[in-house]
């Protein structure tokens, strides 16, 4: 059974509400949901920082996507979360970069591999930059202006 995304985006007029609600979920105390007939139901950890992220990004304007981990996804659809084009994705995947599984011929992708890849990638260019930054530290270049003439 394929899912679909529960996409969330908010008009103007309720950017307000869910900024009201992301308030109240900063409040000390146990966080709860109060059902039509009066019920309490008190949130456990995760669904609150669950709660708390999406309206912390509702009431910025943004919109929010909601998958299953375990989404299956296109070689394009993964390429496109991953600000690559196809053809590059795929020769990841050939060279084994990533897992991957097939349906019929076509390669398929949960979408937790996905995000964990783009994790680590972020985190490798993270690593490198601050390298870089260090050894310009350490040479003294840091401080010095290069024209482009030089």
């Amino acid at each position: 059974m394929a899912t679909h995304p529960l996409n969330v985006a908010l008009p103007e007029s309720e950017k307000q509400q869910a900024a009201k609600l992301y308030r109240l979920l900063l409040h000390d105390g146990i966080p709860c949901l109060l059902g039509r007939s009066g019920e309490k139901e008190y949130l456990t950890p995760s669904v609150y920082e669950l709660l708390r992220d999406v309206l912390a990004n509702l009431q910025e304007g943004k919109a929010v996507a909601i998958l299953p981990l375990l989404e299956e996804l296109t070689t394009q659809k993964a390429a496109d979360i991953l600000g690559v084009s196809r053809q590059f994705f795929v020769r990841l995947l050939d060279e084994g970069k990533m897992q991957f599984h097939r349906t019929g011929t076509h390669r398929r992708l949960y979408l937790k591999d996905v995000l964990e890849y783009k994790h680590d990638r972020d985190a490798q260019r993270q690593r490198g930059i601050r390298a870089i930054a260090q050894a310009a530290v350490d040479s003294g270049d840091y401080e010095t202006f290069i024209t482009p003439e030089e």
